[in-house]
């Protein structure tokens, strides 16, 4: 049985998806702390929140494999406890196998708007490397979908700024993050190691120019600091209503880009059994969704 934790997302939807494929729905239960908005038909789902330890350990009893997603930056939030609290109580309950979803990254980070945050997920790294399971960290690229977003909001005034400059970054589709993170879950990658989920490395105006011709966009890059990009995301009610605190972690990842942080080797291979599609590929399977 695996068990897909935070699966009310959207990386946890697509995961699950992966997984109905194979090992199929008989195998698989989603948990979400609310189970209500788990839109997938055909399994079983489970109550269970990061911040409550036994409602956990009794959401994961019976799974044999575990993806722990990530919990979502919110300020004031603890996630470290949060994260130990899922690693605590697969524990208890004679889990197997797990997997956490990190993100990318390297020495440069260090010093950066993002390192706070960072900081959290190697934590998760480091408490689940010392538990005693099986595990696994899956360190994801980027979200192109989300960058995607934002390029193309960006045909309204023809320029699409970021703090990221010339550097370069790794970036998959959520969709194909999933296809590698399901056959970690399901497959017989081996444990005990990190695997960078990565695929091309594109600078920013390699990444806004492949968009442009994939969606017929009209749009240039342009650098600026990072000061202006806290403000434009501060702009955005969505990120405001999540506070400043989220701002500067966005912000701090095109810093990491700039940094050279997210230029990492790619082991999408040995984790998913076959090479990552190219971004532009990604990028037609987004439009293609979309139409």
């Amino acid at each position: 049985m695996i068990a897909v934790t935070a699966a009310s997302g959207r990386l946890g939807h697509a995961i699950l998806r992966e997984l109905l494929v194979d090992p199929g729905p008989a195998e698989l239960m989603a948990v979400a702390r609310m189970p209500e908005k788990v839109d997938v038909q055909g399994i079983e789902v489970r109550a269970g929140d990061y911040a409550d330890p036994a409602q956990m350990a009794q959401a994961l009893r019976g799974a044999d494999t575990v993806v722990m997603i990530s919990a979502p930056v919110v300020s004031g939030t603890d996630r470290v406890s949060l994260h130990r609290n899922v690693i605590a109580a697969a524990k208890q309950v004679g889990v197997r196998r797990l997997i956490f979803t990190s993100v990318i990254g390297s020495e440069a980070e260090q010093g950066t708007l993002f390192a706070p945050t960072q900081q959290i997920n190697r934590q998760a790294e480091a408490d689940l490397a010392a538990s005693g399971l099986d595990w696994v960290v899956a360190r994801n690229a980027l979200y192109v979908d989300l960058d995607l977003l934002h390029i193309r909001k960006a045909q309204e005034t023809g320029v699409y700024r970021n703090n990221g400059g010339e550097g370069r970054c790794g970036y998959l589709s959520i969709d194909e993050l999933a296809y590698a993170i399901a056959r970690l879950a399901a497959g017989e990658a081996p444990g005990g190691r990190v695997y960078n989920l990565v695929g091309e490395n594109l600078t920013q105006a390699e990444l806004v120019a492949l968009a442009c011709e994939v969606f017929g966009l009209d749009v240039r890059y342009q650098a600026w600091s990072a000061a202006e990009n806290i403000a434009r995301f501060m702009q955005d009610p969505r990120i405001a209503a999540r506070g400043e605190e989220v701002a500067k972690m966005l912000t701090g990842c095109f810093e990491c880009i700039a940094r050279g942080a997210f230029d990492v080797e790619s082991d999408y291979l040995a984790a998913a059994g076959r090479p990552a599609r190219s971004v532009r590929a990604q990028m037609e399977a987004i439009r293609d969704q979309s139409a």
